[in-house]
């Protein structure tokens, strides 16, 4: 099944600079779509309003036709791979993997990756950036979410 998300008339200022002026974006499940801009230009501004984490003075985001506030409140809706790591540092990966899937065999599906298993016991804090990014990557994409938003993911 096809699911679609929308974001429309989007509007997000900082002080007297205004980042994002009427924006309009449409994907449907499968898409794969890219985010092109200079620094500061409104990229990472957009994918956090769309999550539900940053206000917008204006935004209407739907998905399949039903209008979200934060669709980050919402499970199975959108997950989303902020710029800085979201695992808490002194957190375990197995620990980490238990808490955001929930389920014994999507925390067992993740943790049988090679690179994954033998640093499942290691605190978050004690893997390098390369091996974090792509727990993260992996973790989200572990998720049972209609869209995943991922910012800077090759960071």
């Amino acid at each position: 099944m096809s699911h679609k998300l929308e974001i429309d008339s989007v509007k997000k200022s900082f002080g007297h600079n205004q980042v994002l002026t009427d924006i309009y974006l449409k994907c449907e499940t499968g898409d794969i779509v890219g985010l092109l801009g200079s620094n500061g230009s409104g990229k990472s501004t957009l994918l956090k309003i769309l999550f539900g984490v940053l206000h917008a003075e204006q935004k209407f985001i739907r998905i399949d036709g039903k209008i979200f506030e934060c669709p980050y409140k919402t499970l199975g809706e959108v997950a989303y791979l902020p710029q800085d790591s979201f695992i808490p540092g002194k957190m375990s990966l197995a620990s980490a993997a238990k808490l955001y899937l929930r389920t014994d065999d999507r925390v067992q599906f993740f943790l049988d990756d090679p690179a994954l298993y033998l640093n499942q016991d290691r605190k978050v804090s004690q893997l390098s950036g390369g091996e974090l990014r792509y727990a993260e990557i992996k973790l989200l994409l572990s998720l049972d979410a209609k869209f995943v938003l991922l910012d800077e993911p090759f960071n």
